[in-house]
């Protein structure tokens, strides 16, 4: 994931350089992230280009921020409890 942060589109080769997993693996994850929107891919000519897509990811961070505000008020209140 870290090769696709990088901002520009990046093929399965570019992808499995380095890297101690398989053609097939690599392609399988970008399958799966494909489909959950974190990344899309283009063909240019016989090969597919794969870039990452930021914005799922924020929407992910924004929720998480109100989870984590939600249960830093339901522990202070436990805290407030159990102190008094």
């Amino acid at each position: 994931m870290a090769k696709l942060c990088r901002g520009e589109p990046q093929s399965i080769s570019q992808l499995t350089k380095g890297s101690k997993l398989t053609r097939q693996a690599i392609t399988k994850h970008l399958r799966v992230l494909e489909k959950a929107g974190v990344v899309c891919s283009s063909r240019r000519g016989r090969e597919s280009l794969f870039e990452f897509k930021p914005e799922p990811m924020e929407e992910i961070r924004k929720y998480l921020g109100v989870v984590s505000a939600q249960w830093d008020q339901a522990l202070g209140r436990l805290k407030s409890f159990v102190e008094d």
